[in-house]
């Protein structure tokens, strides 16, 4: 019983409609490859194509229901895991409802009569990824229904927070009170920086709660992005990863850990004034299926050994393993039981 609902996650639940699509799909809809935003206007009709043209397969994703979903994968605890985020009432929502409940994770959704459940159109070419992100319900989460006894309840069991940067567009005062939350009663919240859109254009919500965060997540372009917004100037990643573990922090119960991911270049892990490089798991290209979710795996991975308290290297080289298994697969997907010991 001692894992039951040790750790909470919250976000903005999507479901992802992924698809293998061409270059000219990407111009078209003025897409780069291995990024990640908000859909414009002018994004709206590739949804429709998508699902028209190419061989398309929905699966529950948004990028911190991914990673509890591979938390939950990787423990083998039923209920060891919680979510929180928005869906609308329809059948994309029923999916997700339907595939969070198999995964094992609580799913406390609150539910929005007005709009669409958020879908994220994932558009893959030769392995590499790009997430264009239609929030519609997941941006209607409020905090109202965190404060409700039966969620608040989750928050109170939980001993471990991590919530994606992409939060910070829809509900900062959520995560607000998580993140005092976990400070006052000295558990671990963590974040991750999610997108370069988010360390530039959410800046000052994200500079508001970075106090609060015990571990800061993130990979190398969202990283040099973070730095050259606060004027650091310089690209090295590891220089970075250190200058973020040494921010002030709002409770001195925990030190700040910085991990950030580089693809197929070690991970790199900060803490105590230190920086300790972990080689990842090679993949040969022929492997690869697609990206989709790699980052996302990586931190269920990592989460799964934390809550479990093993030392560092162990969280590292789980988070390595998950990657290495989702990237083998289409879309944030893995087989019925972990290989990892």
């Amino acid at each position: 019983m001692a894992f039951e609902g040790i750790l909470l996650g919250m976000g903005n639940p999507l479901l992802d409609i992924s698809a293998v699509v061409d270059e000219q799909f990407l111009e078209k809809y003025d897409v780069k490859l291995n990024n990640a935003i908000l859909a414009e206007e002018k994004h709206l009709p590739m949804y429709g194509e998508l699902t028209t043209k190419y061989n398309v397969e929905y699966i529950a994703g948004g990028a911190t229901q991914n990673s509890i979903r591979v938390a939950q994968w990787m423990l083998q605890i039923p209920g060891a895991t919680g979510y929180m985020g928005c869906i609308g009432k329809d059948k994309f929502g029923e999916e997700m409802k339907k595939n969070s409940k198999l995964a094992g994770v609580n799913v406390h959704y609150y539910e929005d009569e007005s709009a669409p459940t958020g879908t994220c159109a994932v558009c893959v070419v030769g392995g590499e990824r790009s997430l264009i992100a239609n929030l519609s319900a997941a941006n209607c989460y409020k905090s109202e229904h965190l404060k409700k006894p039966e969620n608040w309840a989750l928050v109170e069991k939980a001993k471990y927070f991590y919530i994606a940067g992409f939060f910070l567009t829809v509900s900062p005062e959520s995560i607000q009170l998580v993140a005092e939350h976990a400070a006052a009663n000295n558990k671990v919240f963590m974040m991750n920086l999610s997108a370069p859109f988010i360390c530039e254009f959410f800046k000052d919500v994200q500079e508001k709660v970075l106090p609060y965060m015990d571990y800061v997540f993130g990979n190398e372009t969202e990283a040099r992005t973070f730095s050259k917004v606060r004027g650091w100037e310089t690209e090295n990643v590891e220089e970075i990863a250190l200058k973020i573990s040494q921010l002030p922090k709002a409770s001195g119960t925990h030190k700040r850990i910085t991990v950030i991911t580089q693809g197929a270049d070690p991970v790199v892990v900060a803490e105590d004034g230190k920086v300790k490089l972990f080689p990842v798991i090679l993949l040969p290209k022929e492997k690869l299926v697609d990206t989709n979710g790699a980052g996302d795996a990586f931190v269920g991975g990592f989460l799964a050994q934390l809550v479990q308290k093993k030392p560092i290297e162990d969280c590292v080289r789980a988070g390595c393993y998950a990657a290495n298994v989702i990237i083998q697969r289409s879309g944030c997907t893995y087989p019925e039981k972990p290989d990892f010991n």
